[in-house]
């Protein structure tokens, strides 16, 4: 019988394709979905989980197996993420126009992290252990978070719902990063016996929150006088470019995690002040798109790594109270510390119970936890892992089930029309082509601007103050 294993092609070869359709997959299935009730994460753990299912592959993605890897790869998309959300906002930064973040950051935030943990000690873990899940699943997270959140640079698609929810995923990801941090000074003084507060205080909070700002600032700064403000002939927006925001959000990250601080919160904070540099000018939607392309592309290879550990048992560790600590965390913990975060707040009971309920948990829960296990030892890890993989499938799957039916029912109540043609010409994010843009007309600085209708229809609310 002829041996046809010398025709069999190279797991090069084949890698190389499977990225081929992978990218195709990128640009097609946002536009694909558009009305459909669902979202691309769903399709994309569907995907790993078929793959990783094949007897033929013989690989295992168990995050735990690889936990450096996990680390760095989540830790990339996040920043990626970040930046993209930033350079999104239309919205001048000012403490006023931003009350909805504050509730969010501040009240919602410090509650989910109290009842998660108290539901991870009811179900039997260690303390510190719960206090990590608590702190690793109560931010929203920015990358699975896309279909609720803010329309491109200067395409109108800004309300209040969108802007708290974005406007939070970008913050609270470094905010939250202090908890983390007492979780595993907890740990390591547990068996040292040595003082902790004063510590965890001065450097983790303050120290780390407060550089961590100032130097995200720093390197926005930096980077708009170098895009916007320098002669015309010599502007980084002169090139065309939008690798500039990739090269920004490694710059920022990397500096400020040099001096010890928090990268996520400089990189977004770097991203605000460099769209403040001029608002207008439209390079900011080359730069947009180039870090919504490239994190699409990471998320997605991330998820199918995901749904590849789904079907390889990341869920086996899993108890029958575990089960019960996902839905209480997802149903009642997000819903219940989001309305109470917003009491006060002047929007619609709607505008509020979506902003409530659409706390998406996701890849920054990832790499909180793989971030932790690699400093410190912790009780139950592989339970750890299986109940935040719990939490992050049943979140991709309730909100990604809900997201479009909602968010278009939420446009019809604000007088938007989500079928309007003017909302048609804008692409799915990533998407490049003549109807991109909206209209153009000079901006600051001789720079030209994208000029996107901003009067809302009849009934509708007016756009928010920038």
């Amino acid at each position: 019988m002829p041996d046809f294993s010398d025709l069999l092609p190279a797991p090069y070869i084949v890698a190389l394709t499977g990225l081929g359709v992978l990218i195709a997959l990128v640009a097609w299935l946002p536009l694909a979905l558009r009305r459909l009730p669902l979202s691309l994460p769903i399709v994309c753990i569907a995907l790993g989980a078929a793959i990783f299912a094949l007897p033929q592959v013989g690989i295992r993605p168990m995050p735990m197996d690889h936990p450096e890897i996990t680390e760095r790869f989540t830790e990339f998309v996040v920043i990626i993420a970040l930046m993209g959300a930033g350079l999104k906002l239309d919205r001048m930064f000012h403490f006023r126009h931003w009350a909805v973040t504050w509730r969010l950051l501040a009240i919602t935030m410090p509650l989910s992290i109290l009842a998660i943990t108290g539901l991870g000690a009811w179900a039997g873990l260690p303390w510190v252990a719960a206090l990590l899940l608590g702190a690793s699943l109560a931010p929203t997270d920015p990358v699975l978070a896309a279909d609720v959140q803010v329309g491109p640079p200067m395409s109108g698609e800004e309300d209040e719902v969108r802007f708290g929810l974005t406007s939070e995923a970008g913050l609270n990801d470094g905010l939250a990063f202090p908890f983390v941090n007492l979780a595993i000074v907890l740990a390591l003084s547990a068996g040292t016996g040595e003082p902790w507060l004063l510590e965890w205080l001065g450097y983790n909070v303050i120290w780390e929150i407060g550089v961590g700002v100032v130097g995200g600032w720093l390197v926005g700064r930096v980077f708009g006088w170098l895009t916007f403000r320098i002669p015309a002939e010599s502007q980084l927006a002169q090139t065309g470019d939008g690798l500039i925001a990739i090269g920004a959000t490694f710059v920022s990250y990397g500096l400020t995690e040099m001096v010890h601080c928090y990268g996520f919160l400089a990189v977004f904070v770097t991203a605000l002040t460099l769209r403040h540099a001029h608002r207008k000018h439209e390079f900011h939607r080359e730069m947009h798109d180039v870090t919504e392309q490239v994190e699409r592309l990471a998320m997605m290879v991330l998820l199918l790594l995901f749904g590849g550990a789904l079907v390889n048992g990341l869920l086996a560790p899993l108890r029958w109270v575990d089960i019960g600590v996902a839905l209480a965390v997802l149903l009642v913990v997000r819903p219940l510390a989001g309305l109470i975060g917003l009491v006060g707040l002047r929007a619609a009971w709607r505008e509020k119970a979506t902003l409530a309920f659409f706390g998406i948990r996701g890849v920054g829960s990832f790499y909180y936890l793989a971030y932790a296990l690699n400093h410190a030892d912790f009780a139950e890890a592989e339970r750890l892992w299986a109940i935040i993989g719990l939490i992050v499938l049943l979140s991709i799957l309730l909100h990604g089930l809900t997201v479009t039916p909602v968010m278009r029912q939420l446009d019809l109540a604000q007088g938007r029309d989500p079928d309007a043609p003017e909302r048609a010409e804008i692409p799915p994010p990533g998407l490049t082509g003549p109807a991109r843009m909206i209209g153009t007309s000079a901006g600051d600085d001789g720079g030209r601007c994208v000029a996107a209708a901003r009067t809302p229809a009849p009934g509708g609310r007016p756009a928010p103050p920038r």
